[in-house]
């Protein structure tokens, strides 16, 4: 099995000089990641349950509430009590590094624009110390409740829930957040295992084309709904440049009241945002995005820090 020859050549030109030492990370199952959540216990505690109960957790050296163990480990890590009372819980390495980039404040009113399955909105939860107001939106039924439930299970309590799409929630909230989270729906080019077909079935540059049109539109609703002075957070897990620096490029040019804030975080794996993909040519603070580079430990990723001055 292996990587679609178009996804391969396409990311040969993101990354011209790397392409070929990144793309041997698609080939072999990385590490499990997870997070103790500090708003039901301590770092250490769950460290020692899982050693007592034979897990092999290594520190992530960048964050003190993140560590892996080996792939092996991920079924039994789901059935432990750890996981089950909500005092950790899984998710890739680069999903964390979203909330902590956004960085969200105990008392301010932040929204998670498309929240499931609940990850974000869990670190946001333990970052404001669960002070303040969280909206978590997610229009699918089946994902709601399962956002719902580890929410509840994770003790948090500032979370307010509404089964809605995310492109309605910058009319009906106008200016009404702090912090916008948006991980948008995407071609989850970064997710894709070179061993496993399934992950790249249904990936083209039609369903790039796609997504961008979604990711448009929930774009614009973040915006209204963000405050003067308030910050976005624009994510996606993939390398796609319309995806990503041109979903941002089209926003600035919308809204000449947002500017590109740079995202300083603890890791070396990272590469500028794009400043040009064909014959396109964006805005040149893309240079300020950050193009997390994938890793035997990491998943590839896109983020962007937008603050909207006054209209």
């Amino acid at each position: 099995m292996a990587l679609p020859d178009a996804f391969v050549e396409r990311f040969r030109v993101i990354y011209p000089d790397i392409a070929d030492e990144l793309l041997t990370t698609f080939e072999t199952p990385k590490p499990i990641s997870f997070r103790v959540n500090p708003l039901k216990t301590e770092a250490g505690d769950a460290v020692e349950k899982l050693k007592a109960a034979g897990f092999t957790p290594s520190p992530v050296p960048w964050y003190p509430y993140a560590f892996t163990v080996p792939a092996k480990q991920r079924d039994a890590l789901t059935r432990s009590p750890l996981f089950e009372n909500g005092e950790i819980y899984i998710q890739s390495l680069s999903s964390m590094l979203a909330p902590l980039a956004l960085d969200p404040q105990p008392g301010e009113t932040v929204l998670d624009l498309t929240a499931a399955p609940g990850g974000k909105s869990l670190l946001m939860a333990a970052q404001m110390e669960n002070e303040g107001w969280l909206s978590v939106v997610e229009p699918g039924k089946d994902r709601f409740f399962r956002l719902k439930a580890n929410l509840e299970r994770s003790g948090v309590t500032i979370a307010h829930h509404y089964m809605t799409d995310g492109r309605s929630v910058g009319v009906k909230c106008p200016a009404m957040f702090d912090r916008v989270m948006l991980d948008a729906p995407c071609s989850t080019e970064a997710k894709f295992k070179a061993w496993d077909a399934k992950t790249t079935a249904y990936w083209s540059e039609r369903k790039i084309k796609e997504m961008a049109k979604l990711q448009q539109r929930l774009m614009e609703s973040a915006i209204r709904s963000l405050k003067p002075g308030g910050l976005l957070l624009y994510a996606t897990c993939s390398f796609a440049p319309e995806e990503n620096e041109a979903i941002v490029d089209k926003a600035l040019k919308k809204h000449p009241e947002l500017q590109v804030e740079r995202i300083d975080l603890p890791i070396e794996n990272t590469h500028p945002g794009l400043t040009k993909w064909g014959k396109k040519r964006y805005d040149p603070d893309m240079a300020k995005c950050l193009r997390i580079l994938p890793t035997d430990e990491m998943d590839g990723f896109f983020l962007c820090k937008l603050k909207k001055g006054s209209s």
